[in-house]
């Protein structure tokens, strides 16, 4: 080949290279700025009840990312931890929703919200759940203020309890709305307590349901009808069965969550009646024996539901 023209050749290739480098580096980050603004949802934790278990799930609480902001239901023991392995640093975590007052659903409330304040940032912190939500963040400023006023001067840091804001309501209806998402709530059944709720995201490009604990609600159905993902927790009654003979209290324990969550049949009945696209499955009762399998799990559901089913696994993103 001639010199001159082989010379034209090679810088030719190289500036159609050039361009294509360019082009796919502009559609990656493109690619991975619609994936930051899209509606993500990863489970934290999906164990039922208080127990600290080594089960390897965690104890409840589901992260929801609406155009990269998190908004966390939920704040069982383990949440910051969940967080921080899910690649969510604390000092983001803009708002926070307790379904009700249970310990296994705010026993990391606070600590949450510390953890949060202690990483060095100013941070304001909206925090929405049913009434007693504010004595709850009173109480543990109260029982972490020599602590606190300790560090403000000592490490220049702001005051904690200015910067977070407490919203609590008593009935359903809208909890709060920004240009991103509107969030409603819906009362639930979870006696004894009066006060426990679901909540539902509608964002731009996703909505999403929250069943918090709660029985069988038919009510639950027209609150979810066409979510495109319904989370819900799960009761699977022969583990329940077998959990009873071991326990001394089996007669009151076994009333207690017959009356307070959903067996497996139910919530499929529920998915079915909203017609979902996708039922997630989580708090899982019992949460702490990994003889239940997912097949076990998804059994009852798919009685009824034909949709997706995903059996929840912590750190799990749908």
């Amino acid at each position: 080949m001639n010199p001159v023209l082989g010379e034209m050749f090679s810088r030719r290739q190289f500036l159609i290279g050039a361009a294509s480098a360019a082009s796919f580096l502009a559609l990656t980050r493109t690619g991975l700025a619609q994936d930051k603004k899209r509606t993500r949802i990863i489970l934290l934790g999906t164990k039922g009840g208080p127990r600290v278990g080594e089960t390897g799930r965690s104890n409840p609480s589901t992260l929801v990312l609406i155009n990269d902001v998190p908004y966390v239901v939920d704040c069982g023991y383990g949440v910051s931890r969940q967080l921080i392995k899910a690649d969510i640093a604390l000092n983001r975590v803009r708002y926070v929703f307790i379904t009700h007052h249970h310990s296994d659903h705010n026993l990391e409330y606070g600590p949450l919200f510390y953890n949060a304040w202690i990483t060095g940032l100013p941070v304001r912190f909206d925090a929405y759940g049913p009434v007693g939500l504010r004595k709850l963040t009173r109480d543990f400023f109260a029982y972490q203020k020599f602590d606190i006023d300790i560090r403000i001067p000592d490490e220049g840091r702001p005051d904690p309890r200015k910067l977070l804001t407490v919203h609590e309501f008593n009935r359903s209806g809208l909890v709060m709305q920004n240009e991103d998402v509107r969030v409603t709530s819906l009362r639930v059944k979870h006696p004894p307590i009066t006060q426990s709720y679901a909540y539902r995201f509608d964002a731009k490009d996703r909505s999403v349901v929250i069943s918090g604990d709660t029985a069988y609600l038919p009510a639950m159905a027209e609150f979810a009808k066409g979510a495109d993902v319904l989370v819900h927790e799960v009761m699977y009654l022969p583990g329940i069965e077998a959990l009873l003979q071991r326990l001394p209290n089996a007669a009151r324990l076994r009333q207690h969550l017959m009356a307070a969550h959903t067996v497996s049949e139910d919530v499929g009945r529920i998915a079915a009646q909203a017609g979902v696209k996708t039922l997630v499955l989580t708090h899982f009762v019992p949460g702490d024996d990994p003889s239940i399998t997912d097949a076990q799990w998804s059994e009852g559901v798919r009685r009824h539901f034909k949709g997706e089913i995903i059996v929840g696994k912590d750190l799990m993103e749908i």
